[in-house]
């Protein structure tokens, strides 16, 4: 039985940006699907979004680099009798090591999630969602996905230009799709990677205006969310730079 709420299903949702989406879209009404790999944690998200906000939290612990893992989600993104109204495919990591000296099943793990992930349960998703006329899918992307900065800018790049491929084909249906490029975010992404925060503080943003931002942009129908005046100009420079001096950003970007 459904409690006659949209449902909104949110991959990585325990920490982060995708924790911030259950947050927001649990206030403004909405019962959710929360993934995430960590058992305990996901537990306690969900008590805490449902004693909070009233909502009812359902509950998928999965490693999304596990394609058998991975189909468990899709197939409930999928049920037709417990529709999803909003996916916000949203988990993800990154690597610390360049191409050339890392792992490659790190490699390929990283592959699974930021891309096959998106591609299997958006392709789960969207069939429901365009027969109902109504429904968003959010995909988080990343400005470095207009770099050209090893395989996580690689990656990114495949999700927004996926999405903007993705909108198009749904145009009209009452369904968009939505690629976030978020830059530098106050969460606990960095410090999982190992990653350096010497970034300067003008850079960084908060995770709460960030997704309202990205929620204000679905609601128009953007296509592409970029978060921020200073992102947005960044993005919009690197959009006309000659790929030569974007290539020498990113090696820049990796050394640092």
């Amino acid at each position: 039985m459904t409690s006659g709420k949209p449902t909104a299903l949110i991959t990585g949702a325990t920490s982060g940006i995708g924790h911030e989406f259950a947050v927001q879209l649990a206030r403004r009404g909405h019962d959710l699907v929360i993934v995430a790999r960590d058992y305990a944690r996901l537990q306690q998200v969900a008590r805490d979004l449902s004693s909070t906000y009233a909502a009812h939290v359902e509950t998928l612990v999965a490693d999304l680099s596990d394609r058998a893992a991975l189909q468990t989600v899709a197939d409930r993104a999928a049920d037709r009798d417990r529709p999803v109204d909003v996916l916000v495919n949203n988990a993800g990591f990154a690597l610390k090591s360049s191409f050339l000296q890392g792992n490659l099943r790190d490699e390929e793990a990283l592959l699974d999630v930021l891309v096959r992930a998106v591609l299997v349960l958006t392709h789960a998703a969207a069939p429901g969602m365009r027969e109902r006329g109504r429904g968003s899918i959010i995909n988080v992307s990343s400005v470095a996905a207009f770099l050209a900065s090893g395989t996580y800018s690689a990656a990114k790049s495949w999700v927004t230009v996926f999405t903007e491929g993705l909108a198009t084909e749904l145009a009209g249906t009452g369904v968009t799709a939505t690629a976030l490029c978020p830059g530098f975010t106050h969460t606990e992404f960095h410090e999982r990677a190992r990653l350096s925060r010497q970034a300067p503080e003008f850079l960084w943003l908060d995770v709460d205006q960030l997704v309202a931002d990205c929620l204000d942009d679905v609601a128009k129908g953007r296509v592409v969310s970029v978060p921020s005046i200073q992102y947005k100009a960044v993005v919009g420079l690197l959009r006309v730079l000659p790929r030569s001096l974007v290539r020498g950003r990113g090696q820049l970007r990796r050394r640092r």
